[in-house]
Protein backbone atom coordinates (compact mmCIF):
# COMPACT_ATOMS: atom_id res chain seq x y z
CA UNK A 1 0.00 0.00 0.00
CA UNK A 2 1.34 3.40 -0.83
CA UNK A 3 1.00 6.71 0.89
CA UNK A 4 -2.23 8.37 0.21
CA UNK A 5 -1.57 11.69 -2.60
CA UNK A 6 -3.47 13.92 -1.00
CA UNK A 7 -1.31 12.84 2.41
CA UNK A 8 1.98 13.72 0.56
CA UNK A 9 0.38 17.11 -0.55
CA UNK A 10 0.35 18.55 3.05
CA UNK A 11 3.25 16.57 4.36
CA UNK A 12 6.75 19.14 5.11
CA UNK A 13 9.60 18.84 6.95
CA UNK A 14 8.94 18.93 10.99
CA UNK A 15 12.47 21.57 10.74
CA UNK A 16 11.89 24.99 10.82
CA UNK A 17 11.97 25.65 7.08
CA UNK A 18 9.08 23.09 6.80
CA UNK A 19 9.75 22.58 2.88
CA UNK A 20 8.45 20.06 1.46
CA UNK A 21 9.08 15.92 1.29
CA UNK A 22 9.70 14.07 -2.02
CA UNK A 23 8.54 9.97 -1.59
CA UNK A 24 10.45 6.99 -3.04
CA UNK A 25 7.96 4.51 -2.78
CA UNK A 26 10.61 1.89 -3.43
CA UNK A 27 12.71 2.94 -0.51
CA UNK A 28 9.60 4.02 1.41
CA UNK A 29 11.78 7.02 2.47
CA UNK A 30 10.44 10.98 1.99
CA UNK A 31 13.55 13.23 1.59
CA UNK A 32 13.24 16.72 2.43
CA UNK A 33 13.63 19.04 -0.63
CA UNK A 34 16.27 21.64 1.21
CA UNK A 35 17.87 20.00 3.78
CA UNK A 36 18.06 16.23 2.54
CA UNK A 37 17.01 14.44 5.75
CA UNK A 38 15.69 11.51 4.76
CA UNK A 39 13.11 9.79 7.10
CA UNK A 40 11.75 6.74 6.85
CA UNK A 41 7.97 5.37 5.83
CA UNK A 42 6.71 2.50 8.48
CA UNK A 43 3.67 0.49 8.02
CA UNK A 44 2.58 3.37 5.64
CA UNK A 45 3.00 5.78 8.20
CA UNK A 46 5.51 8.59 7.70
CA UNK A 47 7.75 9.29 10.82
CA UNK A 48 8.72 12.56 10.67
CA UNK A 49 10.88 12.57 14.00
CA UNK A 50 14.10 15.00 13.52
CA UNK A 51 15.72 12.64 15.73
CA UNK A 52 15.25 9.71 13.19
CA UNK A 53 16.17 11.13 10.09
CA UNK A 54 18.91 10.77 8.28
CA UNK A 55 21.34 12.69 6.24
CA UNK A 56 20.93 16.43 6.75
CA UNK A 57 22.93 19.07 7.91
CA UNK A 58 24.42 16.92 11.15
CA UNK A 59 25.70 14.28 8.75
CA UNK A 60 27.52 16.85 6.53
CA UNK A 61 29.72 18.20 9.50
Amino acid sequence: MALDPQLLEILACPDTHHAPLDYDPQGQTLTCTECGRIFEVRDDVPVLLLDEARGGPEAQR
